[in-house]
């Protein structure tokens, strides 16, 4: 299928604006240069009920966190933890603010954002502890958060969808708490492969192969194995009881095999999922709400699998 026209307007029109790439920048200027697009192309003026910031105890000092409850919420509420995308070096809760507001209007839940630490300030396995820290936290302290703790599902985009899926692995093998759903958008899951759409769409199609091994490369100081499930999920030996999955693709994204490849473990194991795939869209296309009716119809289907996967848990 081709690439849809829209998509590919905004593209060539990228391609013409001179500007440093995001391997030759800086990390400060790089998460200013991807908030800043986030600012105009994001979903704008998205009402929720109540935004709240707070912190959670972490393994490295305080995470900062910001919930979302929807209009009209009561009770304890079902809830997404949600880890922001940005290759473990850029993005935020700023970045991501849009698409949270977005989840939660359109799925009638709360979501609790994370703001992981970031390479290369703060190198594997920062983001994971922070993630995993803050999993298990906001589980305990769910009453007070207003959540209900046996609906909680964890989910993200690109780095942060491998954090939420590498969270799960983790959960189980802890015990003690069950997660409900996992949403996974465009994820990562393995760092280092070589497959068909890295190479096929390697440059031209939003995310470039480069910039991900660039942002790797901070992420992942010298010696750690990029093979180890901790890093890459979709090595792990054994898929059986985690959650179900809601997995978004995209038909020209250098990681739209990785998500393939995750799916089919996971079904492999028994585990129910829902691929929404978007054969002619990019990586991350989500993010183009102001050049892409689909971007918003597309976070809405996976709002709505959401919140029928945690109604049901």
């Amino acid at each position: 299928m081709p690439l849809d026209p829209l998509v590919k307007a905004f593209l060539d029109r990228a391609a013409e604006i001179p500007r440093p790439r995001p391997w030759d920048l800086p990390p400060m200027l790089a998460r200013e240069s991807f908030n800043g697009m986030l600012q105009l192309t994001g979903p704008k003026d998205v009402p929720v009920g109540k935004v709240e910031n707070f912190t959670i105890p972490g393994p490295g000092g305080e995470i900062r966190a910001r919930s979302y409850a929807p209009v009209a919420a009561s009770g304890p509420m079902p809830g997404l933890i949600f880890f922001h995308g940005g290759g473990f070096v850029v993005g935020g809760l700023s970045s991501h603010d849009g698409l949270c507001r977005q989840l939660v209007a359109e799925g009638g839940f709360t979501v609790v954002a994370v703001d992981y630490r970031l390479a290369p300030e703060h190198v594997y396995p920062a983001a994971l502890d922070d993630a995993l820290a803050a999993t298990l936290w906001i589980e305990n302290e769910a009453a007070a958060l207003g959540l209900d703790a046996g609906k909680l599902a964890v989910g993200g985009d690109s780095a942060g969808a491998l954090l939420a899926a590498a969270v799960t692995q983790a959960v189980r093998a802890r015990g003690g708490i069950k997660l409900a759903y996992q949403l996974l958008m465009f994820p990562v899951t393995q760092i280092g492969g070589t497959t068909r759409s890295s190479g096929e769409f390697a440059s031209g199609y939003f995310i470039e192969r480069r910039m991900m091994e660039h942002f790797f490369s901070l992420y992942l100081p010298a010696g750690v194995d990029r093979a180890a499930p901790e890093v890459s999920p979709l090595n792990a030996q054994d898929f059986s009881g985690l959650p179900p999955a809601y997995v978004m693709l995209a038909g020209y994204d250098p990681l739209r095999d990785d998500g393939v490849a995750y799916a089919d473990k996971l079904r492999a194991a028994g585990v129910p999922v829902e691929i929404a795939d978007y054969p002619d869209l990019v990586h991350c296309f989500i993010y183009l709400q102001t050049v892409l009716p689909e971007a918003s119809a597309a976070m809405s289907a996976a709002a709505r699998a959401v919140r029928a996967a945690l109604d049901a848990a």
